[in-house]
């Protein structure tokens, strides 16, 4: 018999508290990544040429917009930690202050995406791509902003613990994403039919939607538990100061890890209409998986930063291995299905047999990673929590930038291995990356320990 005091019952709490926030906050993070996969779902009715063009758009609008949502980032550091210490007047000032870095970000993030348009003629995209792809980004681009401001939004109300709201928002966005990719692409119930460039114009009013109601939520919770914004107490540099210096090695971890399948992306581009199709199908398939270890990524975050807040090192070390273990479950279940399932995959979202084919190599090589993908994704989340950014942010440079880009790039050129050889090489660089970052976490979490058994510094958390 178990009793009270015996570690089954701690690790089945522990287990329960991860997944009652983590399964709302994957959720959420399903439901963002969705909108992509709706759009390339619609369109793929057009071709193939559609399918690449909308993905080859999604993935460098994103690109951009995650460098200013991982500025937001700290957010989860500074609002949870304020929330377990009990300082809740401190987590609004937080969320204030996040809202101004987001107004402050966008302008040169909208300027970056003009430029990127103006200058993709000259990436050897094929030419029936470049067509659709440069008003579909003209379109879409307006999204930076919206974004911003549902980040700064949702990274404060998810770090106090409010995770199912934003989810079932969420869920009706998705709703409404593909009433109106439906209506704008093939001019559905009395709308023009704009094709692959409708597709734009949904998810745009979707994410300005998004944003607004994320707003009108945070409003009410502050209302309801009568929470001032302190706005009359005009902003504090010094709160700037700390979520950029969060912030800004976050963004640039989300950019390099981003920006390296948007440059791969931009690499079969050069290839053959097929191989860019398969591509974007497989990378849409990946990222529905990898979303499930980010969201329990971001929820470690969250707990691990709050027993900080509490200053209880060891129920943070136990949330973020319980969170990680999670995340590398699933991925391993992910794996299997991609092996097994890989053709009725593909077939999902296209029926051309060329396609086809290269799909479901793609999908084989996807699920050799799949494994260290959740590793990192879960352990940059934990690093987080306690403070820590700038681990996953060298870890992604030399993994994805310095191993698997150049080894893909060799094996698809050189080695004339085509698309799969490039997809090869960045999963060297994701195993590297990730077998980096649990390293990293159980180094660092093990330090905290450490330091908050010195009688000297009896809860002292390493910066």
């Amino acid at each position: 018999m178990t009793t009270a005091a015996s570690p089954q019952p701690r690790i089945l709490t522990t287990l329960k508290i991860v997944l009652e926030l983590a399964g709302p906050v994957v959720a959420t993070e399903l439901g963002l990544v969705t909108m992509g996969v709706v759009d390339t779902l619609v369109v793929g009715r057009i071709g193939p040429v559609a399918i690449g063009a909308v993905g080859l758009g999604n993935v460098l609008l994103i690109t951009v917009a995650i460098f200013g949502m991982g500025l937001l980032l700290g957010l989860d550091t500074v609002v949870s930690q304020a929330f377990g210490a009990g300082r809740r007047e401190d987590c609004v000032r937080w969320m204030v202050h996040g809202v101004l870095v987001a107004l402050l970000a966008a302008p040169p993030l909208l300027v970056m995406m003009w430029i990127g348009i103006r200058l993709l003629p000259g990436w050897g995209i094929d030419p029936e791509v470049l067509v659709l792809v440069v008003p579909y980004l003209e379109v879409s681009s307006w999204g930076i902003v919206p974004l911003l401001l549902f980040a700064s939004f949702r990274r404060y109300l998810q770090a106090m613990g409010i995770v199912r709201p934003i989810a079932l928002i969420i869920v009706a966005g998705n709703i409404l994403n593909l009433l109106l990719a439906m209506a704008l692409v093939f001019g559905d119930f009395g709308f023009p039919a704009l094709g692959a460039v409708g597709s734009g114009w949904a998810t745009l009013s979707v994410r300005i939607a998004l944003a607004i109601a994320l707003l009108l939520l945070t409003i009410l919770h502050a209302r309801g538990n009568h929470y001032s914004f302190g706005l009359q107490e005009g902003f504090e540099l010094w709160r700037i100061r700390r979520l950029v210096r969060l912030g800004l090695p976050a963004a640039v971890q989300g950019a390099l890890e981003v920006g390296v399948f948007a440059f791969a992306t931009a690499l079969v581009g050069t290839l053959d209409a097929a191989s860019l199709a398969a591509h974007q199908i497989v990378m849409n398939v990946a990222t529905m998986t990898f979303i499930v270890p980010l969201g329990t990524g971001a929820a470690a975050a969250v707990l691990v930063g709050q027993a900080v807040g509490r200053e209880n090192p060891h129920e943070a070390r136990r949330q973020g291995w319980t969170a990680i273990f999670l995340g590398v479950g699933f991925m391993a279940c992910a794996a299997i299905t991609f092996i097994t399932a890989g053709r009725l995959i593909v077939a999902a979202f296209t029926p051309d047999p060329a396609v086809g084919d290269i799909g479901v190599k793609l999908l084989l090589v996807a699920a050799v990673f799949q494994l260290f993908d959740g590793l990192q994704a879960v352990s940059t989340g934990a690093l987080r929590g306690l403070g820590d950014t700038r681990t996953a942010m060298l870890a992604n440079l030399a993994g994805h930038w310095l191993i698997g880009l150049p080894t893909g790039a060799l094996l698809c050129f050189f080695a004339q291995a085509g698309v799969g050889g490039l997809w090869t090489g960045l999963s060297v660089g994701l195993i590297a990356t990730g077998t980096v970052l649990c390293g990293a976490w159980a180094r660092r979490s093990a330090m905290n320990l450490s330091l908050n058994r010195s009688p000297s510094a009896p809860h002292r958390f390493a910066p």
